[in-house]
């Protein structure tokens, strides 16, 4: 088979998919409380009840808006006060994780608090008063102590996997590691004395975990890490020293196992079989971890430090006398127990340089914890998915399987009741009460073996009783007896020898007769061999038989295992989308909540707007209102004062009239008398023509007389032909009371043309009114011939426009007074006058 990959593509390998489950847990976070410093230290943490503790705000504190601060109460799973003991700390949280290590199921149990409240004495503990981890340890190996392989017979392959060597390779490893030389050792800078495991935990607080496996064989493997300034460094290395040039540490990196799992690349992994050696290699690398003084605590510790726990179990084969050389048997588990460093301020720690690094590093990787951790919350109670930013820190990447599903997760928060850690403690409840509400898949069980149970016991047994019946015969025994009562039995149906003592050397009889009894005995023999061998080759038929029927039976089991998987499988599937409904159900169910508050805030503000909309419309009415009355009483008062200058200006107007015309008739008359005067003295008087008094008669107004106003006359319209005409005119043109109206006979009269009447007539005329330049009526006709389309339509092509006006005699004859009375008097005028 060829297979031919892309070039500069790296073929992706198939992992096995872990199995999906749905049972999950969350995660278990205890409260630890210790004591103050002194009696005269104010406190503000108060343990209410066995689960939850109230936080009270310590006096001089900056108050809040309302200008107190409320008291706080936070619930964890349990609460252990000041005067809990490392014993029952250690029953109540890690004992269930060494029981689950035992039974191949992973854990991690970590502390979390600020600097200074009792992280590393909870883990590690001192004398007398032992921690977390040297009782984890002493409880490991008080349960499988008498289980445990030799060393080397499991050894890891460096990929975070276990492989298992038969004997004499792990003879060879073991004679091997005896002959290396010892290399020299970092000279230490602590002078002090490393404690012994004796003193840390009393014979009387031990404890074994019961249900262990005993067909099974077990070795612990431990490594011990520090994360410093997101760095990983193996605190188990042994490098040689130079002390002209002394080499800093390597760091590790992290890698991705074939199961998908974390692991520190070339970290040291050491074979322990008792707890003292454990213990020992524990504070080898505890001497080897940073702390330093600060204001806040006198050995802080400036990394976060990883123990692990490594238990790798494979079982016996069939005999029960040797591991089975089976990779795929072995099972390993971890606990992993993480000392977390402090959170800390660096305006109260006052550090400086490196420490202030440290400080920073520790506090970021601090806040990706708790950014890890409300992602997980928000996407387990909302249905979402965002991506967990595990990466961003060396701490979180690690850990990354445990919250995937690799096992238990455990957290104890360490709190310092002082009151000047207040805001620092509130700040660790509030992300210790969130951590509680995430939720950790439950860790599958790992396959068993299919060997019958009590295999150890057996064989034990029966080395037991070989040896004590070594003892009493003084040599091997016949396999194929093993029951003293059978072996009598047999003894017994033989024939029994005659007595052998030679007295006289010609005793023929003796021998004769010893010789026949042999013979019997000899034949009884055979005869009990033939039955044997018919009796062993009966049972191996029917042992063949029962194979067969068990080989039946088991193809019939694996067919049903293989029905039941699938019907898990179902199951596990229907579950999954069970889960993803509620998820989904729970997203629109906080969707369909926010909606209905926008709705509800929507609908308010809609109706504070529409309140608001209905006063600005009265506010606007009542404007409006009162602007009418006030354009109406306005344009009253400009009627009224029109109405007055017009006729006070038509008085005046009419007395400067009749004032002119009086002195006018004054100078004629004066004229007059003047040229009869001149006319007597120098000729003859005749008498006046009639025709000339008529004329002076018609040229001399009388000065009392006033012109009336005379209506223009209007002329007919030249459209009053022989020709069918439509007569258009609009509703909205107004009725004119004038003598001389256009009268067009036979005409069709619309307001609105159409074509029915146009297809009647051949003239078109539109009637249009307009106001003219001095403010009155002007009336226009357009006139056109009315014409048939080509669609069979009526079209009209207009061709005359007649235009009519009204116009007011007084106003002209005011301007041509005025314009008269500018021009001087002409000489014919006076002569006219004077004639007449």
């Amino acid at each position: 088979c060829l297979i031919i990959y892309s070039k500069g593509k790296t073929p992706r390998r198939n992992f096995p998919r872990k199995a999906s489950n749905t049972d999950k847990d969350p995660v278990g976070v205890y409260c630890r409380i210790r004591p103050l410093g002194a009696e005269n230290e104010e406190c503000c943490v108060e343990m209410i009840s066995s689960s939850t503790i109230q936080l009270h705000p310590p006096d001089g504190l900056k108050a809040n808006r309302n200008g107190e601060f409320k008291e706080t109460q936070y619930s964890f799973k349990k609460v252990f006060g000041i005067k809990t003991t490392q014993m029952e700390l250690f029953e109540e949280v890690a004992k269930p994780l060494i029981d689950d290590l035992i039974h191949s199921k992973n854990g991690l149990l970590f502390t979390y608090g600020v600097t200074g409240s009792g992280k590393t004495f909870t883990m590690t503990g001192s004398p007398g008063e032992g921690g977390l981890l040297p009782r984890s340890l002493d409880m490991v190996f008080n349960s499988i102590g008498p289980f445990q392989a030799k060393r080397f017979v499991f050894k890891p392959d460096e990929k975070n996997g276990m492989e298992i060597q038969n004997q004499v390779d792990a003879l060879l490893d073991r004679q091997k590691r005896d002959s290396q030389p010892i290399v020299p050792k970092t000279p230490s800078s602590r002078q002090r004395a490393d404690p012994e495991f004796g003193d840390m935990i009393s014979s009387e607080e031990a404890c074994k975990c019961d249900n262990v496996d005993e067909d099974c064989c077990f070795s612990v493997f431990v490594s011990y890490i520090e994360i410093y300034n997101n760095y990983i460094y193996d605190l188990l290395e042994d490098a040689p020293y130079d002390p002209i040039r002394p080499r800093p540490p390597q760091s590790k990196i992290l890698r991705e196992d074939q199961n998908h799992n974390m692991y520190v690349a070339g970290c040291t992994e050491v074979e322990v079989k008792s707890t003292e050696e454990a213990f020992e290699v524990f504070w080898k690398g505890q001497k080897k971890r940073r702390i330093a003084n600060t204001q806040l605590n006198r050995e802080s510790s400036r990394s976060h430090s990883v123990f692990v726990i490594k238990l790798a179990q494979a079982p016996l084969d069939a005999d029960g006398d040797h591991i089975l050389q089976d990779k795929s048997q072995v099972n390993v588990s971890q606990l992993c127990l993480v000392d977390l460093a402090g959170s800390e301020r660096t305006s109260r720690t006052k550090a400086e340089g490196s420490r202030l690094r440290e400080a920073g590093n520790i506090n970021q990787s601090l806040m990706t914890l708790r950014t890890c951790m409300e992602v997980l919350r928000e996407n387990q109670m909302y249905g979402t998915n965002k991506m967990v930013p595990y990466r961003d820190s060396k701490i979180t990447h690690l850990f990354k399987n445990y919250f995937d599903g690799e096992g238990k997760v455990r957290m104890i928060v360490c709190v310092n009741p002082k009151a000047d850690d207040y805001e620092e403690t509130m700040l660790v409840m509030r992300f210790a009460e969130m951590t509680q509400e995430v939720e950790v898949a439950r860790p599958v069980d790992r396959p068993i073996c299919f060997l019958a149970a009590g295999r150890r016991h057996r064989n034990q047994a029966f080395k037991d009783e070989l040896s004590r019946r070594l003892e009493e015969r003084g040599g091997p025994i016949s396999g194929t007896v093993h029951d003293p009562v059978l072996l009598n039995q047999l003894v017994e149906s033989l024939p029994q020898l005659p007595p052998c003592e030679l007295v006289d050397p010609s005793d023929d009889q003796t021998l004769s007769r010893l010789i026949e009894v042999l013979e019997k005995r000899h034949c009884a023999r055979q005869l009990i061999t033939e039955q044997f061998n018919k009796t062993a080759n009966k049972l191996k038929s029917m042992l063949q038989q029962f194979d067969g029927q068990l080989g039946a039976r088991e193809t019939f089991l694996h067919d049903q295992q293989s029905k039941l998987s699938e019907k898990e499988k179902v199951i596990i599937g229907q579950k999954t989308e069970i889960e993803r409904l509620e998820k989904k159900s729970k997203m629109l169910e906080y969707k369909i909540d926010v909606l209905q508050k926008t709705t509800d805030m929507y609908e308010h503000d809609k109706r504070s707007l529409q309140q608001e909309l209905e006063t600005r419309e009265q506010r606007l009415q009542r404007e409006l209102s009162e602007r009418r009355r006030m354009e109406q009483r306005m344009q009253c008062m400009v009627t009224d004062a029109k109405l007055k200058w017009e006729k006070e200006c038509e008085r005046q107007v009419n007395a400067k009239q009749l004032e002119m015309q009086n002195k006018l008739w004054v100078k004629d008359e004066k004229l007059k008398q003047l040229k009869a005067i001149v006319i007597e003295s120098k000729a003859p008087e005749r008498p006046p023509r009639e025709r000339d008094r008529s004329m002076a008669q018609k040229r001399t107004p009388s000065p009392l007389s006033t012109a009336l106003p005379v209506h223009p006359m209007h002329r007919r319209s030249h459209s009053a032909g022989g020709e069918k005409w439509v007569d258009h005119k609009p509703t909205s043109n107004l009725e004119l009371d004038t003598v001389m109206q256009p009268i067009i006979p036979n005409a069709v009269k619309v307001s609105t043309p159409n074509e029915k009447a146009l297809s009647k007539c051949n003239m078109y005329v539109l009637r249009h009114q307009e106001l003219a330049s001095d403010g009155e009526i002007e009336t226009k006709l357009f006139k056109g011939n009315v014409f048939k389309t080509r669609a069979g339509g009526q079209a009209v092509h207009f061709t005359d426009v007649e235009t009519l006006r009204q116009e007011c005699p007084t106003a002209s004859s005011r301007k041509r007074r005025s314009g008269s009375a500018e021009r001087p008097v002409q000489t014919d005028d006076i002569e006219n006058r004077v004639r007449f």
